[in-house]
This record gives C-alpha cells, sequence and structure tokens, in this order.
C-alpha cells in the first residue's frame, strides 16, 4: 500500500513510538490524525507538522472518542491504516513483600487502556476501512503495539505483560477476521527503546539497560519503530504475525 497521500490514524501520537511514526508517515508523504490524551505536546507536533496532520484529543478506551477520531480521519480521506502506540504500564506484584494483594483497580486500568484500548481502535478504524476501494488488493492495515513483556515479562510486570499478551493474542484471529474485509492486521513487539519515560532515568541506569541488549547494544531508537511500521503499511504480505523488535534482547526476571 503507498503511503504518499495515505491517511494514516496514530494513537499515542503525540509522543515516544507513536510520534516517531507519525512523522515517518508524514516523511513519507502521508497525512496523519495524531491520536493522544496530552493536548499541548498533540496540537504543537500537528502545528508543526502543518497540513499533513491534525489532532484529536482521545482517550483509547471510550469508543465515542475512538469514533470520533476515525471519523476526523475518513474526512480527510480513505483510512489507510491505524497504529496504536498509547499505552500505560505499572510495576506491581501479585503479592507485595507483606503479603498484600495487588490492587485490582490499577491492574484493570492497564487493561483498560492498553489491550481494551487497542481493540477498540482495531474494530473501529477495520470498519471505516472495509469501505474503502481496495488498493492492490487490501483496504487498509492495523498495527498495534504489544511488547517483548507478552513473552519475557519481568517481576512486577503481571498487568503490563497482561495486557500486551493479550494483544499477541489477538492478532492472528483479528487478521483471520477480516481477510474477507481485506484488512491486515499486524503487531510490533518492541524491546527497550529510548522513548521520554526513559530519558527520565540517570544516565547510569540507561547504560545499564543498554548493556543487556546482545546487538546492538543500545536502547532502540523511536525512528526504527516508526521505520517498521512505514513497512508494514508498504508490504502487503505481512499479515497476521507479531515481529519482535529488540536487539534479540530476552528479558531476565528482574
Amino acid at each position: 500500500m503507498n503511503i504518499k497521500g495515505a491517511v494514516a490514524l496514530v494513537t499515542g501520537g503525540a509522543s515516544g513510538l507513536g510520534e516517531a511514526t507519525v512523522r515517518a508517515l508524514v516523511g513519507r508523504g502521508g497525512r496523519a490524525v495524531i491520536v493522544d490524551l496530552n493536548e499541548e505536546r498533540g496540537t504543537a507536533l500537528a502545528s508543526e507538522l502543518g497540513d499533513a496532520a491534525v489532532f484529536v484529543k482521545t482517550d483509547v478506551s471510550n469508543a465515542d472518542d475512538v469514533q470520533a477520531a476515525v471519523d476526523q480521519a475518513t474526512s480527510m480521506g480513505p483510512l489507510r491504516a491505524a497504529i496504536s502506540c498509547a499505552g500505560i504500564g505499572i510495576g506491581m506484584r501479585t503479592i507485595d513483600k507483606t503479603g498484600e494483594p495487588h490492587d485490582l483497580g490499577a491492574f484493570q486500568k492497564v487493561i483498560s487502556v492498553n489491550l481494551v484500548g487497542t481493540f477498540n481502535v482495531l474494530r473501529i478504524a477495520a470498519s471505516a476501512m472495509s469501505k474503502n476501494e481496495p488498493e492492490d488488493g487490501e483496504r487498509g492495515v492495523v498495527i498495534n503495539t504489544a511488547s517483548i513483556a507478552a513473552f519475557d515479562g519481568q517481576i512486577g510486570q503481571v498487568a503490563y505483560s497482561a495486557s500486551k499478551g493479550g494483544i499477541v493474542g489477538l492478532t492472528l484471529p483479528a487478521a483471520r477476521d477480516l481477510s474477507k474485509a481485506q484488512v491486515r492486521v499486524v503487531t510490533i513487539a518492541p524491546g527497550t527503546f529510548d522513548t521520554p519515560l526513559l530519558k527520565m532515568l540517570g544516565e547510569d541506569i540507561r547504560a545499564a539497560l543498554a548493556a543487556t541488549i546482545p546487538h546492538p547494544s543500545r536502547l532502540g531508537r523511536p525512528s526504527e519503530f516508526g521505520a517498521l511500521a512505514c513497512h508494514i503499511v508498504e508490504n502487503g504480505y505481512i499479515n497476521g504475525e507479531v515481529i519482535r523488535l529488540d536487539g534479540s534482547l530476552r528479558m531476565a526476571p528482574r
């Protein structure tokens, strides 16, 4: 599918992996709907990119919010790609050192944003894509973001790993569901990336994280995630797959 002239929706698009994806799409001639809760960053990025991007403040777990964002995208032209990068994480063990159980509300919040939010975007975007005229045998592609924590979850990551494991699990059945509609579904499972969250850590901690990655021994660059997202859009034969993007990292228990 040709990115040039295409409309794409990117959740979590105001920073980190989402921002890098927005920039990659626009750099290849696409138009982007930046979906995020951070109005200040989202508006600033849209203003910087000019006519190629608009910002829509959106809670991905809210059906009406996501429908409004998709409606904005389709008003700009056929929605050809939806990339979900929005997500949250917490560090909490199943029981703590005193034997107290994991906070249920915190677990439900992570599942709601990461898993339910991802599916919410997938279902509404795919519905809009199904009405497109086919381009080279396809109508659109939905790209989800999981994590290698879906496979190698560490101590304290039960909520985060469960949410990302759910995204991995829905990838193939969703791709099969949407095959008749000619809409692809692909998931990227990134490793340790140099996002704004990690930039808040000390340089010694960042260096220690980088040293655990076999090759290249550095943190992933958000632009590398954006480049892969663009390749998935352009490569019509990638479907129903989860792609690890992690420098061959396999995380230890802690």
